[in-house]
């Protein structure tokens, strides 16, 4: 019989016994696990981490780790990853394959856990490690969810459009409180996590899987810093894929709402058929719509099926890829896989 595998991680002992982990508490004291999805920031991961790692000296009476999720940027990355896992055991890395995005380097995160708390936050510095337990703090009874609230900051037109749109859309598709602020800094419990990794969906939304496994969520004030280094990797082109895959991954509304359009405009095309019969019979002649009238119609009439059609295409689709088992991520290097060699 084969010796049970031993691995320490933070906090916990785990052993595996035909093929199941076994978990076991090391120290008395509770966990936070930091997740921290990481594109193009070589030179302000550092500190980001310095700061979380300063955080928790100040609170000895916590634990902590910290996993590193590299979506594989052109750049060096994955080495300052390396190097700070070498550096403290506290810290997990992890590599894609390719790019696969923010949501998914965050769902790869949680899946590695082990914390009762999880605190996910941007690896740009503009969300400030010291007023982490702020978030901490909130979550007690009543609240399961506790996101940052960050001041308005001066944003592109086009920024602040889709953001007050993806704020009204969530309000309308999962009944959530127009007043609670969708932040990237967020805190929650240990069940919400293990809820929202249930999810194999190749298009995961983290905001919209932690909303629907619980209803108990809140706001705290968190003042937000200047990006030090950079700008967003967030395009207008991947911020419409952002929301494009909000806005079809929980709910079927918006094929109903293509369904009543439908039905307005075949209504409307009734009614102006039954209104020039009438006039013909009535008038003995027809009305001279005019080439420019009637390509206006058809173009209008078209735009709509068409719209209507490339919604239940990107439903259609969105079920190929689930059918066909599409990955979430694909994990290319893991520093623990590497020190364990």
């Amino acid at each position: 019989m084969m010796e049970p595998e031993k691995t320490q991680r933070t906090g916990y002992t785990e052993k595996t016994e035909r093929g199941t982990v076994i978990r076991t508490r090391t120290t008395g004291k509770e966990t936070v696990s930091c997740v921290i999805p990481c594109y193009h920031s070589a030179k302000t991961i550092g500190k980001v981490v310095a700061g979380i790692e300063d955080v928790f000296a100040a609170h000895p009476e916590w634990d902590y780790e910290i996993i590193l999720v590299n979506d594989n940027p052109p750049d060096e990355t994955w080495e300052v990853i390396r190097e700070l896992s070498e550096e403290n055991p506290k810290i997990h890395g992890i590599c894609f394959s390719r790019n696969f995005g923010q949501h998914a380097a965050l769902m790869a995160g949680y899946r590695q856990v082990n914390g009762e708390i999880v605190v996910s936050l941007d690896d740009d510095g503009q969300n400030p490690p010291e007023q982490m337990f702020r978030l901490i703090g909130a979550i007690d009874g009543e609240h399961d969810l506790v996101y940052a609230s960050e001041p308005e900051a001066p944003k592109a037109v086009w920024r602040v459009a889709g953001s007050k749109m993806t704020n009204r859309m969530f309000s309308w598709l999962m009944g959530k409180p127009r007043e609670l602020y969708l932040s990237s800094y967020y805190a929650a419990k240990r069940f919400v996590i293990e809820e929202m990794v249930r999810c194999e969906s190749p298009f995961p939304y983290v905001d919209g899987l932690a909303l629907r496994s619980t209803s108990r969520y809140v706001n705290v004030h968190v003042d937000s810093r200047e990006r030090e280094e950079g700008e967003s990797g967030y395009t207008l082109f991947k911020l419409f894929k952002l929301w494009t895959n909000a806005f079809t991954a929980f709910s079927v509304k918006p094929l109903r709402i293509a369904t009543l359009v439908g039905g307005g405009v075949s209504i409307i095309g009734v009614l102006m058929g039954i209104f020039l019969i009438v006039h013909k019979l009535i008038w003995k002649d027809a009305i001279d719509t005019g080439w420019t009238s009637l390509m206006a119609m058809m173009l209008f009439l078209f735009g709509v099926l068409m719209m209507m059609m490339g919604l239940v295409g990107e439903y259609v689709g969105r079920i190929f890829m689930a059918m066909n088992r599409s990955p979430q991520y694909v994990v290319k290097l893991d520093t623990r896989e590497e020190k364990a060699e």
